[in-house]
């Protein structure tokens, strides 16, 4: 009898331990999107980080270095244990902007030769077709191993729940950082009772429909969000480029041409003629976005990152918009406030009018 008090003793304050312990909840938070958003907004290295109050509760215990295309995270950490991975969107420099403009396709799944002695091994999804953005990619290998060893010394901690989160640029890589995370997850190289929590802000599009399907898969149940100003330009790049080839297997255009000449003359010569014509500009514009935003910009990227090997790159240029979103529809209020400009083209992209945005939401 004794043994059985002690038991159900010991089972009630282990219960009662991991209940104490959990402070991050599925599903999206506004308040705590606002305390993200001043978390992203104190990555500014001008007074503009003074406009926004330090994130509530949290404090930040660590900065990365500058690597890559001049990325950059920090580490917050809350009185109860939660912590905050924070990754910086783009800069003013060259390489920053390099790590948009490096916008090729690349296998979710594969290596990326940073040098000779350093190769990035990763494994975002399973799907054969899903592919991700390279220069994001780039941007989430230079820092991950730094990453994972501040996860690791936060475990030791006792911590065990972080959110990732990044606001344009760093939102993008937030993406495939969360995907790589939960890999290693699965991999046994981070602790089953670890918990991601991820606040995409303002961030472009990252990757393909099958990387889209299963990145949205492995967050589902209120884990992830993207959240998204309707007035806002940026969430709507890279420019998407959609072939008949980006299709599942199983598909209408699978047979076209065969279907087409079983057509009456010269309804058939017609039909084919229009399908050939629009299935080769889709084609050609691919290819030189491949080219362009592949080949010739890797030579670039190499100017500054000398040891990187360029992969073998994907053919498709067909981005999509990624994970649970939340819209914050822009009103006539909104505009008045934020009006449109051909000058300020980052007018409705920063902090100021996504935060009077969540702030409206009920």
């Amino acid at each position: 009898m004794r043994n059985k008090i002690l038991f159900i003793s010991l089972l009630l304050s282990f219960s009662l331990s991991n209940l104490i312990a959990q402070h991050l909840k599925p599903g999206f938070d506004k308040a705590e999107y606002i305390q993200m958003c001043y978390v992203n907004a104190r990555q500014a290295d001008t007074n503009y980080s003074n406009r926004f109050p330090e994130p509530d509760n949290f404090k930040k215990v660590y900065r990365s270095p500058t690597v890559g295309f001049e990325n950059r995270w920090d580490l917050w950490v809350s009185n109860d244990s939660v912590a905050i991975i924070g990754i910086r969107g783009t800069v003013g420099t060259k390489q920053s902007w390099l790590a948009n403009f490096y916008a090729a396709m690349v296998p979710a799944k594969g290596e990326l030769i940073l040098s000779a002695k350093d190769t990035f091994k990763y494994a975002l999804c399973n799907h054969p077709q899903a592919a991700v953005h390279v220069g994001w990619l780039l941007a989430t290998a230079y820092m991950a191993n730094d990453m994972l060893q501040k996860i690791d010394s936060c475990y030791s901690k006792g911590i065990r729940e972080f959110i990732i989160t990044g606001h344009s640029q760093g939102g993008g890589i937030a993406f495939l950082t969360t995907a790589y995370l939960y890999s290693l997850q699965k991999q046994n190289r981070i602790a089953a009772d670890v918990r991601f929590k991820t606040y995409c802000s303002a961030a472009p599009k990252p990757g393909n429909l099958y990387f889209a399907y299963e990145y949205e898969n492995m967050t589902r149940d209120g884990w992830a969000y993207n959240i998204v100003n309707s007035a806002d330009w940026v969430p709507e790049t890279p420019i998407s480029i959609q072939t008949a080839k980006d299709f599942n297997t199983t598909n209408p255009f699978v047979n076209a041409k065969k279907s087409i000449r079983k057509a009456k003359f010269p309804t058939d010569v017609v039909i084919l003629y229009i399908y050939n014509r629009l299935d080769k500009s889709t084609k050609r514009a691919e290819r030189k976005y491949e080219k362009y935003l592949g080949r010739v910009a890797s030579k670039i990227v190499r100017q500054d990152l000398k040891d990187y090997q360029p992969p073998a790159y994907f053919n498709s240029s067909y981005y999509v918009r990624t994970g649970n979103t939340i819209v914050l529809l822009a009103d006539e209020d909104y505009y008045k406030l934020y009006p449109d400009s051909k000058v300020n083209i980052f007018i409705h992209h920063f902090f100021e009018p996504y935060l009077y945005l969540i702030q409206k939401r009920q």
